[in-house]
């Protein structure tokens, strides 16, 4: 099947087929990443740059490692190290970057709708790695993977989001990819923590009751805190929030067996999750979702840039 899509910034862009594809094409990547030498020549002789404009370590350490293990040549930029601190613009920043020839910028910004702006001045590939309040393709991707290689299917899953709805991007892209699969999702906030219009995320139901959904529940996401991102006291005290919104080991027992648990990390511990559901070694995939991120974006990498079939014989 062809992948006909230059980059990766709005995942509604996505069909559930082209979906399906990527996550087929991370598992395959699987078998480079467990073997002792996890590297293949597959994009031997492109570059990527990876502009992160915000402070992140589980996303551009997990991008970065993808790109070695395909052979890409890679360029860190960012922060306090680009002209843009001494009044340079984006726009003559991404220029410049492309008069190098460059193959496919991997960029993460705190205003939503840089990569989009980037995808339109620069012509080449763009993957948002996170972009303000907006999306954060990837990441949704990787829990797709996550659930995906758990559950076997997405058939009849219904999975509860819960947590800061309002300030999380993880959600822009997550509650769209799970419906464009085929989930029912149910987001579950105090109504401070939820957006204006809960509706146009695309989420079947919303409940301000996390002990009445869990019962029913394949899959339970828990979104991290945004301390970073929260205006005035959504809610009283964190202890008060883990009372009432916090997975613990006393709803362990509300949930179904085989029900696992998300967290797109980095975890405040004794709020979102106690430390006896963020370990559970049955119920927790979190581990398994960040080293889903290095086979997801390795697959997003090889597909956008069309990598030749060496990667897989190599």
């Amino acid at each position: 099947m062809a992948f006909n899509h230059k980059h990766l910034i709005d995942i509604t862009q996505y069909s559930a087929d082209d979906i399906m594809l990527l996550l087929e094409t991370a598992k395959n990547f699987k078998q480079v990443n467990e073997r002792r030498v996890k590297k293949v020549p597959t994009l031997k002789g492109f570059t990527v740059v990876n502009m992160f404009n915000e402070p992140s370590t589980r996303t551009r350490s997990s991008f970065e490692i993808a790109e070695k293990r395909l052979s890409a040549d890679s360029l860190n930029f960012g922060g306090s190290s680009t002209s843009t601190v001494k009044g340079e613009s984006l726009v003559d920043t991404v220029e410049t970057l492309c008069s190098y020839k460059i193959d496919l910028i991997v960029v993460r910004d705190k205003h939503a709708g840089v990569p989009r702006k980037i995808a339109d001045v620069s012509g080449v590939s763009v993957i948002d790695a996170g972009d303000g309040k907006h999306q954060h393709p990837t990441q949704a991707l990787l829990d797709l993977y996550s659930i995906w290689e758990r559950k076997g299917s997405f058939d009849n899953l219904k999975v509860a989001v819960v947590g800061d709805i309002g300030h999380s991007r993880v959600c822009g892209s997550l509650i769209p990819a799970l419906k464009i699969m085929g989930c029912d999702v149910t987001v579950v906030a105090p109504p401070t923590l939820l957006p204006a219009r809960p509706d146009i995320l695309g989420a079947d139901h919303v409940s301000s009751n996390l002990d009445e959904v869990l019962p029913e529940m394949d899959v339970v996401y828990m979104l991290r805190i945004q301390r970073e991102r929260l205006e005035g006291a959504p809610y009283p005290s964190l202890r008060e929030y883990n009372m009432l919104y916090g997975l613990t080991q006393k709803r362990d027992k509300l949930m179904k067996p085989d029900a696992c648990v998300c967290h797109p990390g980095p975890i405040n511990r004794g709020v979102e999750l106690d430390s006896f559901m963020a370990d559970h070694p049955e119920r927790s995939i979190i581990l398994d979702q960040v080293y889903a991120g290095v086979l997801v974006r390795m697959a997003a990498l090889y597909l956008l840039l069309g990598g030749s079939n060496d990667g897989f014989d190599a």
